[in-house]
């Protein structure tokens, strides 16, 4: 049988790809985009896009429609052979990559065509590709000497090698834990739906009784609602010490000296590079300029958020001693008594607010709101190659008819699925000779599945989270630049790229959107005036916390990059106190080792830019400010964000875009104002 990675389908045909497929084919394309890059640049000495940049964009983007499933199934079906797989081909990607950013034939090519009169002539996406690719020459390491080059490479792998251990050690240490319960009294204060998961879990397993994961849905459950509080405490330290050298799996999948290395060797590379540190290096390719900006704008924040934040807190400990007698409040205790504070003051349940949110009035509902503000009509195709039963696929039609996207949906937890929520670019727009390639994206995320015949029941948070990554797919595929490097999400500033996201989930407060995507599973019935205003009033409940606890990740993100010390090491969890002490109001038991799993700046792409979330809210909380202003869903609005945000891609500076379609520069009242704190 030929090798599905190499028949350059429209789409991956999952069901083909088996593990021993995966070195082949990657080394294959490797070699013959190396092969590419060398043929092109001896053929003339006269370089213009067609000739050399357009042929390199092919070839790669061959190699990247190969890779792009295996990295999506060693997220969402993991194995040891498809991990092992995976894992021989990142050394090799990674030298490749390396190879093209310091060849200096290929630099200078660049430089050439940048100096050239075609140059003026070529439109504002192929501009911003060779000004891009400029830059990332330099931080590439093109100038370096051979010896430092060589050293370059080394730590690029190595940096690869240890992302992947991390979310692997991670991913074994989350399926590592579960405890059976044999009698549901066990579990009081569980909801139906969390014991049927728990049932069904169990089930899964041949186990009869009920049984608790530390994947997030069984997990969050147990935190919110689970009476006994010895099963929140241990429920909480095995969730807290996962993939460290605390808790009940203490040193078995222990990412302490991978965090070490990967600091060292960021540190190492930024100095390679002539910055001062890591927090330097990653502000290279973003909106904000210094270190010093990204650490101001945190501080205004917390300093805006901080008297909030103890407010809440001191609200919270005065609940818990007056209706349930505690007086020494826990990490465990936080998400239990918040809920009950939640259903006491505002009479709103989750649980009740779950049940007007099945999954089946939720993604139309999502589908009708994009259809009202860009003319978009989404539907389901049945017939494609998946990974897994509960994956969909849906195209996107603009409203002359014209394919935009396709994507792939895969909503549910289960094993051997890495946790969280993503979007992933499974294809890139760009031109073929007359022809369109259809951007294609995976969104993915990790809900409650549903129990016995019900739909899958989601909480606001979840519908949440459902619209943020709708949002990144959106912009990953209604991009109209032709141009591979700067199409879609690709070659956009790291601190806007979650503008897209942050946007779409305003709507899920809206009176208007909420009758779109609500429907009780049972009766159909939209959600209630009386629980919409129940959610309005308790939506900025415990915002001020909320809001340093996201700044405390950011802080913390941002200070080890930037205050590394080589002589010293990391530093972690001393960093991570001393921030806390400037910016938490609550403080976590020793043993918890929350930076073991934040795998968002070891093993994702936020290293020194976890800020951007809250730097990129600031965007969209003032974005949508223009929509309270015309209506939720004036088309004419709706039109500007489509063709100024959602269409430029990288195309443009973000900020220009964002001046484009906002008509003057980000201001941060809208983002206060939206999570109830006075500027």
């Amino acid at each position: 049988m030929t090798n599905p990675l190499l028949n350059n389908a429209k789409l991956p045909l999952f069901s083909q790809i088996k593990p021993e497929y995966v070195e082949p084919a990657i080394t294959q394309l490797l070699d013959e985009a190396r092969a590419v890059v060398e043929q092109h640049l001896l053929a003339t000495a006269k370089y213009t896009c067609g000739n050399l940049i357009e042929p390199i964009e092919n070839a790669e983007d061959r190699l990247s429609k190969a890779w792009s499933p295996v990295s999506h199934l060693n997220s969402v079906l993991n194995s040891d052979e498809l991990r092992a797989a995976y894992n021989a081909c990142l050394p090799k990607l990674s030298a490749y990559s390396t190879e093209m950013g310091q060849n200096e034939q290929l630099f200078h090519a660049y430089q050439s065509i940048a100096e050239s009169d075609e140059f003026a002539t070529l439109d504002i996406a192929q501009q911003k590709i060779i000004r891009n690719a400029l830059r990332d020459f330099k931080l590439s390491g093109v100038d370096l000497d051979d010896k430092k080059k060589q050293r370059y490479k080394e730590i690029s792998q190595e940096l690869s090698r240890l992302a992947s251990n991390f979310e692997e050690n991670l991913l074994d240490a989350t399926n590592a834990w579960s405890k059976v319960f044999r009698d549901a009294d066990d579990l009081a204060g569980l909801p139906e739906s969390a014991l049927a998961q728990a049932r069904q879990t169990a089930a899964s397993h041949d186990i009869d009784g009920w049984m608790i994961t530390l994947q997030f849905p069984s997990y969050h459950a147990v935190m919110t609602y689970a009476d006994d509080r010895n099963l929140r405490r241990e429920h909480y330290e095995a969730f807290s010490t996962r993939a460290s050298e605390q808790g009940p799996h203490a040193g078995q999948w222990d990412n302490s000296s991978i965090m070490e290395q990967i600091l060292a060797l960021r540190h190492e590379k930024a100095r390679l590079l002539g910055f001062n540190n890591y927090a330097e290096l990653s502000l290279a390719t973003k909106m904000a300029n210094k270190p010093d900006d990204v650490m101001h704008f945190l501080e205004d924040l917390a300093d805006k958020s901080w008297r909030h934040a103890r407010k809440d807190l001191s609200e919270l400990g005065d609940f818990a001693q007056q209706q349930y007698g505690i007086n020494d409040l826990q990490s465990w205790d936080l998400g239990y008594y918040s809920e009950k504070m939640r259903q006491h003051y505002y009479q709103l349940s989750q649980e009740e607010v779950k049940a007007y949110f099945p999954i089946t009035r939720v993604l139309p509902g999502l589908f009708a709101i994009v259809q009202k503000l860009y003319g978009l009509n989404i539907t389901e195709i049945g017939d494609f190659d998946g990974w897994h039963p509960d994956v969909r696929f849906f195209q996107i039609h603009d409203d002359a008819g014209q394919l935009r996207g396709q994507f792939y949906i895969d909503l549910y937890a289960r094993p051997r699925k890495r946790g969280g929520a993503w979007m992933d670019d499974c294809v890139s727009r760009k031109k073929i000779d007359d022809a369109i390639q259809t951007p294609i994206a995976y969104l993915t995320c990790n809900f409650t599945p549903p129990a016995g015949n019900d739909p899958a029941l989601l909480t606001h948070d979840e519908v949440l989270t459902l619209f943020h990554e709708f949002g990144h797919g959106l912009h990953h595929m209604l991009t109209q630049v032709d141009h591979l490097g700067v199409s879609g999400i690709n070659g956009v500033e790291w601190d806007a790229v979650e503008l897209p996201s942050q946007f779409m989930e305003n709507w899920c407060w809206e009176r208007e959107a909420l009758a779109l995507i609500s429907g009780h599973y049972q009766t159909g019935e939209i959600l209630t005036e009386a629980l919409f205003n129940k959610m309005l009033a308790a939506k900025n409940f415990q915002a001020g916390m909320i809001m340093v606890r996201q700044l405390e990740f950011s802080l913390f993100d941002f200070r080890i990059h930037r205050d590394y010390d080589p002589e010293k090491g990391g530093h972690i969890y001393e960093i991570l106190e001393q921030v806390r002490a400037q910016v938490a109001v609550v403080q976590p038991p020793k043993f918890n080792r929350f930076a073991h799993s934040f795998s968002h700046i070891f093993a994702g792409g936020y290293a020194a830019g976890y800020y951007s979330y809250k730097w990129a809210e600031v965007l969209s909380s003032d974005a949508f400010s223009l929509f309270e202003e015309k209506g939720i869903f004036d088309r004419e609005t709706g039109k500007a964000f489509l063709t100024n945000i959602l269409e430029r891609g990288g195309s443009q500076d973000a900020m220009d875009l964002f001046i484009k379609f906002r008509g003057r520069k980000p201001t941060i009242d809208a983002l206060l104002r939206h999570n109830g704190i006075a500027a």
